[in-house]
C-alpha cells in the first residue's frame, strides 16, 4: 500500500472509532474527531502530515510503482 493509502485508511479509522465513542462513551471523543479533520485540512494547504513522517520513520515508502 502507498504512503497515501495508509494515511486514508488511518484518517477514515481514527474519524470512525472517535465518532462511535463519542456517541457511546463520552461526546468529549467528538475533539478528537475534530482533531482530525482540521489535521487533513491543515495538510492540504501547508502540505505537512504529521502521520507522513510517524509513516515514514516505520519505514512504509512514499510511493509505489504500479
Amino acid at each position: 500500500m502507498s504512503m497515501e493509502n495508509w494515511i486514508r485508511t488511518m484518517a477514515g479509522s481514527f474519524v470512525l472509532i472517535s465518532t462511535g465513542l463519542g456517541y457511546f462513551h463520552h461526546k468529549y471523543w467528538l475533539f478528537f474527531t475534530a482533531f482530525v479533520g482540521l489535521n487533513l485540512l491543515q495538510s492540504a494547504f501547508t502540505k505537512f502530515c504529521l502521520m507522513e513522517n510517524i509513516l515514514e520513520k516505520l519505514g512504509i515508502a512514499k510511493r509505489t510503482d504500479t
